[in-house]
Parts: C-alpha cells; sequence; structure tokens
C-alpha cells in the first residue's frame, strides 16, 4: 500500500508486504554497514532469518489502521517505517521471551539462542530493540508526529516489559489467581498488541482533532488483545504444533500463569489440584502427564470458560464499534481483525 491508495478500503496484504519490504531493506543495510566497519553481520543476518521465517504482522496493520481511524489517508511510507518499528520490537520481545521460557522452536523452526548460543541471542534481542528505534527515528516522520509518537511508544515498551515481569514472577508454580492471571493477560500482551499499535498510529494522524478517536480505540483494542492472548493460552495447551510452531507441552513445562490454569485452580477438587500442581511446571514433563492437565481442564469447565471469555471479549469489541465514530472503512477493517485474532489456530 502506497501514499496514494484509496482510503475507501483496507487491504491487509498490501501492509503486510510493505512492511516486510521496509524490514528486509533495513536489514540489508545493516549488514552492509557492519561489514563496511568490519563488525559482525551474523546479528542482523539472524535478525533477517528471524523476521523472514512469517508472522502475522498484526501491530503494524493495527498501526496503519490507527493511522486512518485518526483520519490519515493511505498508507504513507514513513507511517509504513513506523509501523515497522513495531514489528522490530516484537521481535526483541520473542527472541528474550524464547530465552526466559527456553523454548526450542519459534514459528516451526529453531530459536535464535538454539541457533547461535544464549548469550548471542540475548545481544541479538537487544539489538533487535536498538533497530526499533532506528527505524522510527528514521522513518520520516515530520518533528511534531516524533513528538506524538515517542510517549506513545515508551509507554507501549514499558507495558510489555513490565507484564513480562508480573509473567515471570509467576511462572512455574500454578498457584497464581485469576485477577493476577488477567493483569499478565493485559501488560505482557494485550496493550502491546491490539491497543498501543492502534494509539501510536493514531498519534501520527495529521489533524489535533483526530484524537477525539483515541477512547474508541482502547475500548476495542483492549478486549480484543486480552482474547488474543486466551486463544494463545488455550493454543498453548489445547493447539497443533504444526500450526502454532511450537511443542505442545512448552506451556505446560513452563508453567505459564494462564487465566486457563488460574481457572482450574480455581474450580478444582482436591484430586484434580494435585494433578494441576504435579504436572504444571515440571520441566520433565511427559506427554501422558500433559493429558491428565488437559484433563483436569477440561473437567473443571477452565476450558469451556476461556472460549466464553474470549467471545465475550469479542463482542465488546464489536459492540464498541457500534458507537464509535470511526471511517466506515476502519471499521470494517477492525471487525475483521476481532475475528481474525480470536479465531486463529496458529
Amino acid at each position: 500500500m502506497s501514499a496514494q491508495a484509496p482510503a475507501a478500503f483496507f487491504d491487509q496484504n498490501a501492509v503486510r508486504s510493505a512492511v516486510d519490504t521496509a524490514l528486509t531493506d533495513f536489514l540489508a543495510i545493516q549488514m552492509r554497514e557492519a561489514h563496511r566497519r568490519g563488525l559482525p553481520q551474523q546479528a542482523a543476518q539472524a535478525l533477517s532469518s528471524f523476521l523472514g521465517a512469517g508472522g502475522k504482522r498484526i501491530r503494524p496493520i493495527l498501526c496503519v489502521v490507527g493511522w486512518q481511524a485518526a483520519g490519515g489517508t493511505g498508507a504513507p511510507d514513513p507511517v509504513l517505517r513506523a509501523a515497522a518499528s513495531l514489528e522490530m520490537f516484537h521481535a526483541s520481545m520473542l527472541i528474550h521471551d524464547d530465552i526466559i521460557d527456553a523454548s526450542d522452536t519459534r514459528r516451526g523452526r529453531p530459536t535464535v539462542h538454539r541457533t547461535a548460543s544464549t548469550e548471542a541471542a540475548i545481544l541479538i534481542g537487544d539489538l533487535a530493540l536498538v533497530f526499533a528505534d532506528e527505524l522510527l527515528h528514521n522513518a520520516g516522520l515530520t518533528p511534531d508526529q516524533l513528538t506524538a509518537a515517542l510517549p506513545v511508544g515508551n509507554a507501549l515498551r514499558a507495558d510489555t516489559i513490565y507484564g513480562q515481569c508480573l509473567d515471570l514472577s509467576h511462572t512455574g508454580r500454578p498457584a497464581v489467581g485469576l485477577d493476577q492471571a488477567l493483569a499478565i493477560t493485559r501488560y505482557k500482551t494485550a496493550k502491546y498488541t491490539v491497543e498501543g499499535p492502534l494509539l501510536l498510529g493514531a498519534a501520527l494522524a495529521p489533524a489535533p482533532g483526530s484524537r477525539t478517536c483515541l477512547p474508541a480505540l482502547t475500548a476495542y483494542g483492549i478486549p480484543v488483545g486480552e482474547a488474543f492472548q486466551l486463544r494463545d493460552d488455550l493454543l498453548g495447551v489445547f493447539g497443533n504444533p504444526d500450526d502454532t510452531g511450537k511443542p505442545a507441552l512448552d506451556d505446560l513445562r513452563e508453567g505459564k500463569a494462564t487465566v486457563l490454569i488460574a481457572l482450574a485452580l480455581q474450580n478444582a477438587d482436591p484430586t484434580q489440584r494435585q494433578i494441576l500442581r504435579r504436572h504444571v511446571g515440571n520441566r520433565h514433563l511427559s506427554p501422558e502427564g500433559a493429558q491428565r492437565v488437559r484433563t483436569v481442564l477440561i473437567d473443571t469447565g477452565a476450558r469451556t470458560t476461556v472460549e466464553n471469555m474470549i467471545t465475550q471479549r469479542r463482542d465488546s469489541a464489536l459492540a464498541s464499534l457500534e458507537t464509535a465514530a470511526l471511517p466506515p472503512h476502519v471499521t470494517t477493517a477492525l471487525r475483521a481483525l476481532a475475528y481474525s485474532a480470536t479465531a486463529r489456530t496458529t
């Protein structure tokens, strides 16, 4: 999608392709610059391989939707490069998250710390964070746009890292309460996956009056972001590894403090609770043990409740669009994204 693209529709595939091109071109420049200076090119090459392995690009897409929601037209190159910075930040978070979780695969491929070393992966993730800054600062935004965008981007990053800290503080011991699990869901994923990108895009819009759409974007973004993570929690336990690109036992072995586990603990009888405490967070969890946990998650009603929570949040987000004064093509795009984000299998 270019600056000439009409605002009467929203082409997700065009945005995805443009963002991929921006990332590829940027990393090619970084590799050439590293070579010129006699520095190792492997870090930028690793990022290029990681980003080229796929990904939904939902954050850049939502950034462009936010731009159009606030009155922006089409998808100018500076907005696309700013959107691409979100994907680079996402890469940084995923690389570090895989280290924290000791994950072996991501998107069906070995994780960065498995192909390199843990020490190298930490540095590659750090470099991705630096590159995210560079993409944003050199996107070609006006001084006013950059001034408006930086506080939004900084809040998005801080919330994500605080959410990761919350997650880490409860991982490995299946005793988290529902409120704590929901807080982790909101800060680790919901705000930086949906609300934050929408608000960043809106911050780039030209007219000060366009900020009136911000409450509507938050009313949509938080519930869709939470539903996105709740779906992820279900896929981590019940999903097909061929679809998710991750081993089926990872989340249970790590003892993730999810809403799914919190609900099961809340509703479990003593025998079921003992099964959860024995197996969730066990690094040596067997497929048989995992199946016992899945049975408890089903029998306690936790799986069904999470499915209902996903539906409720999606419906809440869709209802918020009915009263939001957004351009019709933006409303259409947000409706479609609400369904694709919550009914996915990957």
